[in-house]
């Protein structure tokens, strides 16, 4: 019963009804605009709230997390530039339905799936959060060098063309991260004994690049094409709909419950992986992956909301944060007293569950708030392109220097999207630069730690893999997703299945 009494608590008392409805408005809209991000969000928030009780701060914050990952597939769909890294694999599927006029339904869909996704997160978090917990807690860096690993493989899904041309793309967005100083032995690499390259190179700069300002320089070409009048009348997806995607949706919220409770992971590569699972067993869907496929739709949706309740498990049961966004909530818990960890469990679980109803309301509100708006939203899409790529351009530019308030940022984001339109022009696939870049940092440090706590020997490095029940699955993993990548391994199953149908 208290439990219960704790989670309505919201409900109660109109005035965190409306900071969550509040937060959740303003989370969908900074989401939606590149460079904006909802880390940023919240770090502000906390200098304004310090003084404020904590249910109402933690209301407002909760609020504008929920919505800002859901945000940022807004822009993915209309513009082909991803609001936050988690909505990457969203843009993959979403601008091409957009262009084909379809993009009112687009974003009903990934709408109602973010709600599916981000309640089955908050029913793990609220079901199984110290199980789930102890398994993170089992990951070894081992593991976790070999999750980037079994990440990394994710070319082949995000390559439509030739996978040669994907791994090069692959291996170059790892460079990208590679850039700066070394985060051990804080060495300076690939910098060119350029002081303005120690610092590394923004990652948004390079995803805002790539996706807008590349997108803006192709439709330079089609300046007198009439834009495409979208389809308005069908917003809210049938139920026939929601039940054909529901297993696949449930299995990639399963992968974003997971990998957001992993410390240091997040929605950006649940997504990613996500997207990968749905190529996997989607046998023959109704329109290519990387064309407009729904599931292309369904699976990273799904996997970014699942992942916000998979990144609460830590940080409320053991009080490691589970995201940059986690992190920030624990500092504004501490301020206002309070220790996330074990003991919070046992002597204040009033705050844990009404942390939990907050996820509820702000999953609502986002499906409220998403299903509105939309025929304004997807009238961005049916401008004149006159109109339409100076905005890319400047939404491009605002967001690129909004992250750390620095031109270099701007130029680096430009360079990038010059880069990304000869990428595109000879068929370079700009999906696996930013997974590269993404856990570029993962993969290096969790490397760096696994062979130190081996002492340097890969002999003991080897055996702890396959001495762990863990780290032998993922390396399985690893190993069988490469295989299954390779012209030998398409040869044989073409031999022992025959064609797959068209």
């Amino acid at each position: 019963m208290e439990t219960l009494l704790a989670i309505l608590v919201i409900f109660t008392q109109p005035q965190l009804l409306l900071l969550v409805g509040i937060g959740t408005f303003a989370g969908i809209y900074i989401g939606a605009i590149p460079g904006l991000s909802v880390t940023m969000a919240v770090s502000i928030l906390i200098s304004f709230t310090f003084s404020w009780d904590v249910f109402p701060a933690i209301s407002l914050m909760v609020g504008i997390y929920m919505g800002g990952v859901y945000g940022g597939s807004r822009t993915a769909i209309l513009l082909n530039i991803p609001g936050a890294p988690s909505a990457i694999a969203t843009a993959l599927d979403g601008y091409p339905m957009a262009k084909r006029g379809e993009a009112g339904q687009a974003i009903g869909v990934t709408t109602v799936m973010s709600f599916f996704g981000g309640l089955v997160g908050i029913a793990v978090l609220a079901l199984a959060a110290p199980f789930v917990a102890g398994f993170a807690l089992t990951f070894q860096p081992r593991d976790y060098m070999l999750l980037a690993v079994l990440g990394i493989l994710l070319v082949g899904s995000l390559s439509s063309g030739s996978l040669v041309k994907g791994i090069f793309a692959g291996a170059l967005g790892l460079a990208i991260g590679a850039v700066g100083r070394d985060p051990l032995t804080f060495t300076p690499r690939f910098t060119f004994d350029f002081r303005i390259m120690e610092g590394g190179i923004s990652f948004i700069a390079v995803m805002i690049g790539m996706f807008g300002v590349s997108e803006a320089l192709i439709q330079l070409q089609n300046v007198d094409k009439k834009a495409m009048r979208q389809k308005i009348t069908k917003i809210v997806p049938s139920f026939g709909t929601v039940r054909k995607y529901l297993p696949l949706s449930l299995q990639t919220s399963a992968i974003g419950v997971i990998i957001g409770a992993l410390p240091g992971t997040g929605g950006d590569i649940a997504a990613l992986m996500a997207y990968d699972h749905a190529k996997r067993v989607t046998k023959n869907p109704e329109i290519p992956f990387g064309e407009g496929a729904m599931e292309g739709l369904v699976a990273p949706e799904t996997a970014n909301n699942a992942a916000v309740g998979g990144a609460f498990i830590p940080m409320m049961t053991l009080g490691i944060p589970g995201d940059a966004v986690t992190a920030i909530m624990i500092g504004a818990l501490f301020i206002h007293g309070l220790n996330p960890g074990p003991m919070l469990m046992i002597d204040q679980p009033d705050m844990f569950w009404f942390i939990v109803g907050a996820l509820m309301t702000a999953n609502v509100f986002m499906l409220i708030f998403g299903l509105t708006g939309i025929r304004i939203f997807t009238k961005i899409v049916e401008m004149p392109r006159t109109i339409i790529i100076p905005m890319i351009l400047l939404l491009s530019i605002v967001g690129a220097y909004a992250v750390n308030n620095a031109i270099t940022d701007v130029y680096w984001m430009l360079g990038f999207g010059v880069f990304g339109y000869f990428m595109r022009h000879y068929g370079y696939p700009l999906g696996p630069v930013i997974l590269g870049v993404i856990l570029s940092r993962l993969l290096d440090e969790n490397w760096r730690r696994a062979i130190i706590s081996s002492r340097e020997d890969m002999g003991r490095l080897v055996e702890g893999i396959l001495g762990s029940p863990l780290s032998l699955c993922l390396m399985l993993a690893v190993v069988l997703i490469f295989v299954s990548q390779t012209p030998v391994w398409r040869a044989a199953k073409a031999r022992l299945f025959g064609k797959a149908r068209p």
